[in-house]
């Protein structure tokens, strides 16, 4: 087995990233690369994709709970409809990431959730690169950062009027939503779902 997969002492083994955190694992077992299509879990992925970026994503795991109090448990209509003194308040909470330029993106992205002529899901999955057709990854160096499909993703979301969705961010969500499954060989979730 390479570096990509670590057996933990369950003796279950799994993508070497979950391996050193409980909330890590049971994000990697129970979503990470699971198919998402509900408009509203969309919404919250995106958002804390892009609050996401330039940190760990352990980091906004932990922090998940708090920013679901906060972001009305990303119900696009009640986020929407928060102003400047929310985020103001927003600024001092430190149970969150207090990045201004993030928490009104969060706010944005709702009102263009809104304004949409369709739904979320239809638009995002829209990008879903086709099934893999290659085999399933052995090592880091086979997943990619940036791909044709999270690019095209990235320059329709902010022709839409999203922000914090840029190519690497948006492929980082295919992946936790199932768009993509870049599970390692030898992970037990890719023995769940078999590639050619």
């Amino acid at each position: 087995m390479s570096d990509a997969v670590i057996t933990g002492e369950d003796g279950i083994a799994r993508c070497s990233w979950s391996a050193n955190d409980p909330e890590y694992r049971r994000y990697h077992d129970e979503e990470w690369g699971r198919e998402q299509r509900d408009p509203g879990k969309l919404y919250e992925k995106l958002c804390l994709e892009g609050f996401q970026a330039g940190l760990s994503w352990i980091t906004i795991l932990r922090r998940r709970p708090a920013f679901r109090e906060v972001f009305h448990d990303f119900d696009a209509e009640a986020v929407a409809a928060m102003d400047e003194s929310d985020v103001e308040r927003l600024l001092q909470d430190a149970r969150i990431i207090r990045h201004r330029g993030k928490i009104e993106a969060t706010i944005s992205n709702a009102r263009a959730v809104l304004a949409l002529d369709g739904s979320l899901t239809d638009l995002m999955w829209s990008f879903a690169p086709p099934s893999r057709v290659l085999p399933r990854p052995t090592s880091w160096g086979e997943i990619p950062a940036v791909t044709v499909e999270s690019t095209a993703m990235s320059k329709e979301l902010r022709k839409r009027g999203f922000r914090f969705v840029g190519p690497t961010t948006m492929y980082a969500l295919m992946q936790s939503t199932g768009m993509v499954d870049d599970h390692f060989v030898g992970c037990f979730r890719a023995a769940e779902n078999p590639t050619p």
